[in-house]
């Protein structure tokens, strides 16, 4: 019992003694870090400026362990627009030294991002054109998706106002060639844009065209033949999809080429609908005629297609509805081909860039590499306008980002 005894006091002192000799170190290394004199915060600027970072836990929207997709790597200057689900800043990048456009995505807790702008997320990721605008990053945050693009000072719906009474013939060939180049880099990629308006062209002080806003545009790869009908702007929208048609090809944004290319020579809408979809439709059958069966094989199983409320009228000649189609070289016969009724019938973009309107245009713009622009080419350069309206400065920028968003 003695030595039973004398055995646990032993184990206790024991005990007590390491005990004591934990606590003392932990006491030494809180004084350590105490004493220890504190680093003074890295400034910001520093993460550029200095060539050995350490790797961060960030990584960029594109890959790789970079400073894209950080968001102190952007400056917000002045809000461009707002609409219902982003706001469009005009911002700096401190990685480029160069102006952008900020579009900021505000995300919700139970939705996330908006479907529409992971679309186009991912496929401007893919497409690589002098013709198409420029997405530069993606900065994801709990509470945003920004993305960040090329910044363009102008669309082609505020050049037309600008230039009232249609624009100069040269110019209308240049931003027409630009646009079939970039839409057939598109088409040939099995991607169609589905909403071609002025409002998406956006055009640069130099007058490079650039597509901008994917956000309704999708690819044809997908294995699915049934796309929503509610694409386009009115305006631009196809008969056939006007009539409900989902099942539908490049055709669709061909269509909306031969209304821009209408409306830059005239300087005015070329079906501008003001009520409903029926409206729309009597505004192209005027011009184009109403299709029957005959002439459209199927239009009566369209879900939109209603002959008691459709007055039947003959095609006419483009040029009697648009009489200054007659005062540009094959200007007419082009614009036949993209305004054709019959989906099938339209040109595609390939056939329209060889059609005999572009032949007196440099043969060197048929051959550039897709990220070269046309006006790297000494011979092309845009003329001086022949109408110039002098409106009083509008703040243009914040009118093209809210068409933008």
């Amino acid at each position: 019992w003695d030595r039973l005894v004398e055995h646990e006091t032993l184990s206790r002192q024991l005990s007590v003694s390491s005990d004591s000799k934990l606590l003392d170190d932990d006491i030494r290394e809180e004084q350590k870090i105490l004493l220890r004199p504190k680093k003074p915060p890295r400034p910001k600027s520093e993460v550029y400026l200095c060539k050995d970072q350490r790797r961060s836990k960030r990584y960029s929207a594109f890959g790789g362990d970079s400073p894209f997709g950080r968001t102190e790597a952007y400056i917000k200057l002045d809000q461009l627009g707002e609409g219902s689900y982003a706001t469009v800043y005009k911002g700096y990048s401190n990685l480029t030294n160069q102006v952008v456009a900020l579009k900021e995505i505000r995300l919700q807790e139970e939705e996330g991002a908006p479907f529409t702008a992971i679309r186009e997320a991912s496929l401007l990721k893919q497409l690589k054109h002098a013709n198409i605008v420029t997405l530069h990053d993606i900065i994801h945050t709990r509470e945003t998706l920004t993305f960040v693009f090329e910044y363009v000072h102008t669309d082609l719906s505020q050049y037309l106002e600008r230039h009232s009474g249609g624009l100069h013939p040269r110019n209308v060939q240049l931003f027409l060639f630009q646009l079939l180049r970039g839409l057939a880099y598109c088409h040939r990629r099995r991607i169609l844009h589905r909403d071609i308006k002025p409002q998406n062209l956006l055009i640069a002080e130099n007058g490079e065209l650039k597509i901008a806003d994917f956000g309704l545009a999708r690819a044809k790869s997908v294995p699915s033949r049934t796309y929503s009908h509610e694409v386009v702007t009115l305006w631009y929208r196809p008969p056939d999809v006007l009539l409900g048609s989902t099942d539908y090809t490049t055709s669709l944004d061909l269509w909306g080429v031969g209304c821009i290319f209408v409306e830059m020579i005239t300087g005015a809408p070329a079906f501008p609908g003001v009520r409903d979809v029926h409206d729309q439709l009597d505004k192209v059958f005027k011009v184009v005629g109403t299709p029957t069966e005959a002439t459209y094989p199927g239009v009566s199983l369209l879900p939109q297609y209603r002959p008691h409320r459709l007055v039947l009228y003959r095609p006419r000649r483009l040029s009697a509805a648009f009489p200054r189609l007659q005062e540009v070289a094959s200007a007419e016969a082009l614009t036949s081909m993209f305004l054709q009724i019959l989906p099938a019938r339209r040109i595609s973009c390939d056939a329209a860039l060889r059609h005999k309107y572009f032949g007196d245009l440099s043969q060197l713009a048929f051959s550039l590499d897709p990220e070269r622009p046309i006006f790297s080419i000494s011979s092309i350069k845009l003329a001086t306008e022949l109408h110039t309206t002098n409106s009083q400065h509008q703040d243009q920028h914040k009118d093209r980002a809210r068409r933008m968003v």
